[in-house]
């Protein structure tokens, strides 16, 4: 049977689901080692949210998000490292810079002419349940400590905008997928789709509209973050079923559809790990180093690091689905 003239069959979606999995580095496939430990006990003293990029010399530079606690204060911070595990932080960006409720994943990337810019997202103070994202720009990360902040995607009175992934494209131009909160209706506000973006300059965005969404019914059914998209088009997720899952994401994956600029569709019928924001970034000489945000047993969340060296197929009976996920409030999106 020829699968192509089949679309949606289960050959299809299997066929698919492996050819994902053995491209898309996950957890596990290394060995974890904490970059980023918790910064306290319990839920909502989170480190993790990770953005990294590679500096000349082949050394590390990786932003990531801190919280103390739920109603604590929110933080960027962007740290150096040799290998991706010890890090050295040379800017704290404290969510007060930016007159901020709290702040969550950034996005880094280095420009044509060597410099770096610095994507940080900001929550409204209550009650207001907005977010934005601003762009810092210096000629080195430690420069990030004092740069001046833009906003670049504002959101409106009917939408948060946060968690930007931001890459440069073949053509020297800028693309972005943007995690979306909907305001339209009180108390929901935690509900995710991921818009994209493009832009000549990384600075004035046009927006194309939602390109993944949640499939009702399923795992991912309250919201689909994207966290990464590899250059063959593969990619990952953060999902959830419910309200009551927020900030208890999932991993799953996805690809581009090439039915149009940006757009993604899952790849198979349930999360592949326990954790969220996962980040991977090829590295020059093969292989992989991949981040992201695990959850320890007194709900708190550290940042985890592996090398993955090289692409490794495994089934998806392994997948990573131990441990129940107790209920969490839904007053702000994670």
């Amino acid at each position: 049977m020829d699968v192509r003239t089949h679309k949606g069959t289960n050959i299809e979606r299997m066929l698919a689901y492996a050819c994902a999995m053995e491209s898309v580095p996950l957890p596990g496939m290394g060995t974890p080692v904490v970059a980023a430990a918790a910064p306290g006990w319990g839920e909502g003293w989170w480190s993790g949210a990770s953005s990294a990029a590679l500096d000349d010399d082949g050394s590390f530079v990786i932003a990531y998000r801190t919280r103390t606690g739920h109603a604590g204060r929110g933080s960027t911070i962007v740290a150096r490292s040799p290998d991706g595990e010890h890090l050295t932080t040379v800017a704290h960006l404290d969510q007060a810079r930016f007159d901020a409720a709290s702040m969550e994943r950034p996005a880094l990337v280095r420009t044509d002419d060597g410099r770096w810019r610095l994507y940080v997202c900001s929550a409204s103070k209550p009650p207001s349940k907005h977010w934005w994202i601003d762009l810092l720009e210096a000629d080195d990360p430690a420069g990030f400590a004092e740069a001046e902040a833009r906003t670049v995607f504002a959101g409106d009175e009917t939408v948060g905008v946060k968690d930007p992934i931001v890459q440069r494209t073949s053509d020297g131009g800028w693309q972005a997928w943007i995690c979306c909160h909907p305001l339209d209706e009180p108390d929901e506000e935690d509900r995710m789709t991921t818009a994209y973006a493009t832009s000549r300059d990384g600075v004035s965005w046009e927006w194309h509209g939602t390109v993944l969404a949640p499939r009702p019914g399923t795992w991912d059914q309250r919201g689909a973050r994207l966290t990464v998209v590899l250059p063959d088009g593969r990619a990952a997720y953060d999902g959830r079923a419910s309200k009551e899952e927020n900030w208890y994401e999932r991993t799953g994956l996805a690809r581009l559809t090439g039915r149009r600029p940006g757009e993604l569709e899952q790849v198979g019928d349930d999360a592949v790990r326990d954790v969220r924001y996962l980040d991977v970034l090829p590295l020059p000489g093969g292989g992989y180093r991949i981040w992201y945000e695990a959850r320890l047993p007194d709900e708190s969340h550290e940042l985890r690091t592996e090398l993955i060296r090289g692409a490794v197929l495994i089934q998806r009976g392994e997948s990573d689905r131990a441990g129940a996920r107790p209920a969490a409030s839904a007053g702000s999106a994670g």
